[in-house]
């Protein structure tokens, strides 16, 4: 085993993960409920995470409650199951945390979008401008951004800014026309995107309605606008959970990744929710991403404290000021 470990430690970069065999008669479950009390360990986990996760999850949000959690809880270790970014935010607010990611390659195709060197010079050209990053960005852009928002706070931050003072918004498009629409501000949109999100099909949603016409549609802001358009309630994703919980509909077309169907078909047990189709041969649509991380990569990371999340102190400093921005803005928004 101990051969097995080192292979595997010298080879984690690569991998991305603790390419280890794990016991198949193991009770995962059982085990990391154990390292969780041994080592003062909590798992933080996003909602598009796979159901086995999330069940095993002390805490389980979107990037601003997971954001909130990180930055308040009193554990020793921080497991983020999650992707790239959402680790280096909790390391960023918890730097005497050791911070854990089941799997390095769990990266985000919107974070990618945006390389930090480009960003630099393309905020060069708006010198008057400021910057609002959406969360879901690398922790070299929330460096070069005055304040972070996410889904679900991003109206009340883009409010809190004077209104005659301009905006460059990174680096969703899609989530910044939306923005544009909802708040009249007139921003400058870095032209990133979420593959996830980019993907699902207007025809195909349609169809879907047509066989279910008392379905409502509920979609993520990060969708592209003609989607957007033919839905009865957008939000974050814990907005579209709670929409479901208060809301008298029996049927929903859920337009964001599927791993959200597994709390609303929890807190719903009487409900039916339909995953929106994507452009392609899928019947629903998951993050290639997200779904890295699975219930043996946590334990194994658990078990030996890797892959660990490092950051150089002076980037860490930076990126953390607008984000204390943001959850200032929140706090005192009530979000």
């Amino acid at each position: 085993m101990i051969t097995a470990l080192t292979e595997a430690k010298k080879n984690l970069q690569k991998k991305g993960f603790l390419d280890i065999e794990v016991d198949v008669q193991l009770d995962l479950f059982a085990e990391i409920d154990r390292l969780k009390k041994e080592k003062n360990a909590i798992i933080l986990a996003h909602y598009y995470q796979e159901p086995d996760i999330q069940d095993v999850a002390d805490y389980i949000g979107d990037s601003l409650g997971l954001s909130q959690q990180a930055a308040k809880t009193d554990a020793d270790i921080i497991v983020f199951a999650g992707v790239h970014f959402m680790a280096e935010t909790a390391k960023i607010l918890s730097p005497q945390k050791k911070v854990l990611l089941p799997d390095l390659k769990a990266g985000c195709s919107l974070a990618d979008s945006a390389p930090p060197e480009l960003f630099r010079k393309f905020r060069e050209k708006y010198p008057d401008h400021i910057v609002i990053s959406y969360i879901n960005c690398s922790a070299g852009i929330k460096a070069l951004s005055d304040i972070i928002c996410t889904s679900s706070n991003a109206e009340k931050i883009i409010e809190s800014v004077p209104k005659d003072q301009p905006i460059i918004f990174a680096p969703d498009r899609n989530l910044g026309s939306y923005l544009i629409k909802k708040t009249g501000r007139d921003m400058v949109l870095w032209n990133g995107a979420c593959m996830v999100h980019e993907i699902f099909s207007l025809e195909k949603i349609t169809r879907l309605k047509v066989r279910h016409p008392k379905a409502k549609i509920i979609a993520h802001p990060e969708c592209e606008a003609a989607v957007l358009a033919i839905a009865d309630f957008i939000g974050s994703t814990t907005g579209l959970l709670k929409y479901t919980q208060r809301d008298d509909a029996q049927e929903y077309i859920v337009v964001t990744e599927t791993g959200i169907l597994h709390q609303m078909q929890k807190e719903n047990p009487q409900k039916t929710f339909i995953p929106a189709p994507p452009n392609n041969a899928c019947a629903c649509n998951d993050c290639p991403h997200m779904k890295l991380n699975t219930l043996e990569k946590l334990y194994l990371c658990m078990e030996y404290e890797e892959p660990e999340i490092t950051m150089d102190e002076e980037l860490r400093i930076a990126a953390k000021k607008p984000i204390d921005r943001m959850l200032d803005i929140s706090a005192k928004a009530g979000l």
